[in-house]
């Protein structure tokens, strides 16, 4: 279990080391998102169900991690004799 859980950090501190460098979205083009969602663009609600299907997939990762860390501590122990 050790090992298992060592390469995986491993792999993600590769992963993390490689990654390339990403720009951030330029003022003028939140703005523009941000009144576009007020006067009913089609193209904001486009921007934001690409972000929330964006954020879907990590949430459902470290959600499904958290429901079997806790189905396995959840399981009754053997308890020893003293």
């Amino acid at each position: 279990m050790k090992k298992a859980l060592l390469l995986i950090f491993f792999v993600f501190c590769l992963m993390s080391v490689n990654a390339p460098v990403s720009n951030a979205q330029c003022a003028m083009c939140s703005i523009n998102a941000e009144q576009g969602a007020e006067n009913g663009n089609s193209q904001t609600k486009g921007i934001n169900a690409g972000v929330l299907s964006l954020l879907a997939a990590p949430f459902l990762l470290m959600g499904g991690i958290g429901i079997l860390w806790y189905r396995k501590y959840k399981e009754p122990h053997p308890s020893s004799p003293l």
